[in-house]
This record gives structure tokens, sequence and C-alpha cells, in this order.
């Protein structure tokens, strides 16, 4: 798990847009498995990159096209798989209808746990093997945050996965931490390590810990 953290307008985002090459590297590389972007088809490479954004967006129709966004060749039984890589199958089972049910603009008769797990589903569809997930900060109940939890905990587990951090709290365990400030890492390491060297990171923490006990 690598997380990137900074203030807003840090830069997350922009490195998140690199790796799906929805903009080309300028200065530098980037490469998976020792190939640059460059070498990979726009089609291949974003079949192997599962994204979760913070705000799920889901459009007037079932829960199948709020899916497969389209994608007429996805079928219901790869929907399937990929809802018991994130544990959603019975949440799809329970709803009127299934796959077939309709999902209101913005999935107003779905809750936020629903609504994130579908984004989830979405997600996992082509079982990626890079996940990029901004975390959501919206606040939940205990239950709902578990179930987030868990999905999340079985969507990283086997592959390589980018974090968007807001909250330090939940990326502590995070095998490697990049700290972005103005378009540049500032500092790279684990959460002890960034935390003894008194710098952006360690700012970042004192604050949210301030903040958190307030």
């Amino acid at each position: 798990v690598i997380a990137l953290v900074g203030a807003t307008g840090a830069g997350k985002s922009s490195i998140v847009n690199l790796l799906n090459r929805f903009y080309e590297v300028r200065k530098g590389s980037i490469s998976i498995d020792g190939a640059e972007l460059r070498e990979y088809a726009l089609s291949s490479l974003r079949k192997n990159i599962g994204v979760v954004l913070q705000d799920v967006f889901l459009f007037s129709d079932t829960i199948r096209q709020n899916i497969i966004l389209g994608d007429a060749e996805t079928s219901d039984e790869t929907i399937m798989q990929a809802a018991d890589l994130v544990g959603a199958r019975k949440f799809i089972e329970r709803l009127p209808g299934g796959l077939d049910y309709n999902v209101m603009e913005r999935g107003a008769t779905l809750s936020v746990g629903q609504r994130q797990l579908i984004s989830f589903i979405r997600a996992m569809i082509y079982n990626p093997s890079i996940l990029v997930m901004d975390e959501a900060t919206a606040s939940v109940d205990s239950e709902t945050e578990a179930m987030i939890q868990e999905a999340i905990s079985k969507m990283m587990s086997c592959r390589t996965s980018f974090v968007i951090a807001h909250r330090l709290s939940t990326i502590q365990k995070a095998n490697k931490i990049l700290v972005m400030d103005h378009g540049e890492i500032k500092e790279c390491g684990i959460h002890q390590e960034l935390l003894k060297k008194n710098g952006l990171y360690s700012q970042l923490h004192k604050m949210q810990y301030r903040g958190n006990n307030a």
C-alpha cells in the first residue's frame, strides 16, 4: 500500500491522473513492472488500474448500468465476481430486482455505504492489478464504516494499492507514504520514520491530532 498525503492542491490527484495517462509525463518517467507507461496501450493500462473516487456519481438507471457504464461486453457473472471480491453480493441480491434495481439520480434511494460498494464493484470489474482509491471523507455510522473497511481490505489484497489519504490515522500501516507539497514529493517513508523527521508529515499529523482533540 502506497499512501499519498498532503494539503489540498498539493498534487495528490495529479499523480493519479499521470498514472492513468489522463495527461502525459513531461519530465521523468513512470514505470509499471519495469516498462514505461507509454509502452502500454491505453485500453490495457486502464483495465489494469481500478479507480475509486471520493464522490460516487450514480445516474438514473439500473444497478447493472451504473456498474458497467455502458460496456455491453461485461456479463452479469463478471459483475457478481467483482461483487464477491468486495463482499457486496448480499447487498445486490437483497435489492428488489437485484442488478435490475433502478437507481434514482445520484443514488438518492441508496445509503452512503451502498453507493460506496457500487463504486468498489466498478473498480474491481476487471480484477485490476493496481488499485487507486481516494479515501472517502463522508461521515457514516460505525456499522457502515466497518462494512466499507472490510471491502477496502479485500480490494487491496494481492495488488498494488495507492490511497489518497485525508485521515492520517488510516494509513499508518502503509508500506510507503509519499508526502506531497506544491506538486512535488517532499518526503517518503513509513509512518514512524516520517514522524521522527519532524518535517511536513509530522506537521500534518500534529494538526490533525489537535483537530481531533479540540
